[in-house]
């Protein structure tokens, strides 16, 4: 006769706060190292080497941005770069592809590793029982709004979702699409850059014609417009699919 191990069990007990453990001294690895690196000169700097890497460059920012996802590091200086390094068009594939790879690795390091844990802890916790529903019900569509508004942070939500019953297809498909609109905004923006020495910088060394600024301001204004538009719709819908569970009173 076997005897499989469970959470009930001393050994299933000491595995949970093994795997608790692990994920504290991450995080407080992750803040040390944020207030004693300057992880934005980091990025710049890594930045400006893919730059001058040629074709293994693409790779290497995939890795780095995928990194940036799984340890939850402020990215936003990579999606700017992005613009600057590799243009518009092949900076916006690029982030897309390297934000929902990262975004699904975290995922699953959130569902495999710390769900049953962080399951057993809000058992009773009616808010995250509404969103669990809400999310297993709905899935994509969940996922998706939660993308395009703004008020969820993205490296939260990775591991958020792998905490709840949505499946990996609908996250993966509607983390993609939903970042989609957001990414190529920020990836404009690096754009007008124009290189990733003015990404930050004071002055800008670089000269643009009055026709060329035009049409920069033109469809830069277009993106925040539609970007806007697209959140507005989101936030709406959200706050209409995610409603508390209701609490019936017992009888005296």
């Amino acid at each position: 006769m076997t005897h499989e191990k469970n959470d009930s069990t001393p050994e299933g007990h000491i595995g949970s706060i093994m795997r608790l453990v692990l994920l504290v001294a991450i995080v407080v690895g992750l803040v040390m190292a944020s207030k004693h690196l300057n992880l934005q000169e980091i990025f710049r700097d890594t930045l400006a080497w893919i730059e001058e890497a040629g074709s293994i460059g693409p790779l290497v920012f995939f890795g780095l941005y995928i990194v940036a996802c799984v340890f939850m590091l402020p990215g936003s200086i990579l999606t700017l770069g992005a613009g600057a390094v590799f243009g518009v068009v092949r900076g916006s594939l690029l982030v897309s592809l390297s934000s929902t790879v990262g975004a699904t690795a975290a995922f699953l390091i959130g569902r495999y590793l710390v769900r049953g844990m962080v399951a057993r802890r809000v058992a009773g916790n009616a808010t995250f029982s509404a969103i669990d529903a809400a999310v297993a019900s709905e899935g994509w569509k969940i996922v998706g709004l939660t993308r395009l508004s703004p008020v969820f942070p993205f490296n939260l939500l990775n591991y958020a979702f792998g905490l709840t019953r949505v499946s990996l297809r609908d996250y993966v498909l509607a983390s993609w699409a939903g970042m989609i609109p957001g990414t190529i905004m920020y990836v404009y923006l690096g754009s007008l850059a124009g290189s990733l020495a003015e990404l930050g910088a004071k002055e800008c060394g670089h000269t643009r014609s009055t026709a060329e600024w035009a049409l920069y301001v033109v469809g830069l204004i277009a993106t925040v417009a539609v970007t806007m538009v697209v959140t507005n719709i989101a936030r709406r819908a959200l706050s209409g699919r995610i409603s508390p569970v209701p609490v019936t009173k017992e009888a005296p």
